[in-house]
């Protein structure tokens, strides 16, 4: 069956409508998503108990995203507690996430997004659960962090990889799995379709990365779980596979990294 890796349903943007959402992702061959919340955002935190109730299958990640660091930097270990209360409070936590580094729009000075991930990362390790990555343009230090806090040894997922082959080799080296999102299906992303190609079939996995990135041809809208059918059917193009190579093949990556 088809899997999102990686949503944020549980988001205001699919409040009026998130039967209709379930309903097209059922009808398009999705078992299940991943869905992503923030520790530090209440009423997603609520709204995920919605999610729960009318799509029983679904698991859940629970993190402090990068953006949103700056708000510890006076005690960043009370994120990785936020968190910790999130997931104990949350039987379909899976993992910690999404957790990292943003250098893009630096929302949260370096320095606090550093260590509000190290913190999530030392978490994870008490928890024993698989990290869920976002990292833009900060690779070097996101590596770095990775094989201090010895991130090799709990696993996860780069979500929504948009790196080279050589970014690729990294995060494949220390174990990782790569989620594609929507961007592969765009023209111009030329790296990424020959990542797309190059990745073994046992470390990856799709995701929309919803409301965000919607793949061609529903780019520029609300991205939605159904639209995952998408990004595996240009993955399996890429590869010259067939799409139920795919489906079968992320869905078993996902069962060994997040469920039951």
């Amino acid at each position: 069956m088809l899997i999102d890796s990686h949503c944020h349903i549980a988001g205001p943007e699919f409040a009026s409508d998130l039967d209709q959402v379930i309903q097209r992702a059922r009808a398009a061959g999705l078992g299940r998503a991943f869905v992503i919340l923030a520790a530090d955002d209440e009423p997603e935190l609520r709204q995920a108990e919605e999610v729960r109730s009318r799509w029983p299958e679904v698991r859940f990640s629970i993190g402090v995203h990068p953006h949103a660091a700056g708000t510890f930097s006076s005690d960043p270990a009370d994120a990785a507690r936020r968190v910790q209360q999130a997931i104990d409070a949350q039987p379909l936590a899976r993992a910690v996430g999404e957790i990292g580094l943003d250098y893009h729009y630096d929302f949260a000075p370096r320095d606090v997004q550093q260590q509000v991930f190290r913190e999530q990362i030392r978490l994870a390790h008490r928890l024993s659960r698989p990290i869920v990555i976002h990292t833009r343009e900060a690779e070097d230090d996101t590596f770095r962090i990775l094989e201090e806090e010895g991130a090799q040894n709990l696993g996860g997922v780069f979500h929504c990889f948009t790196g080279d082959r050589d970014m690729a080799r990294r995060a494949l080296d220390i174990g990782f799995h790569l989620s594609l999102a929507g961007i592969v299906t765009f023209p111009r992303a030329l790296e990424l379709k020959e990542v797309a190609r190059i990745v073994p079939l046992d470390r990856l996995l799709i995701e929309t990365d919803s409301p965000f990135l919607a793949p061609v041809p529903h780019r520029g809208k609300r991205n939605e779980p159904a639209y995952v059918s998408r990004v595996a059917a240009v993955i399996a193009e890429l590869r010259g596979v067939s799409v139920e190579r795919i489906t079968e093949a992320t869905d078993a990556n996902f069962a060994r990294l997040f469920v039951p």
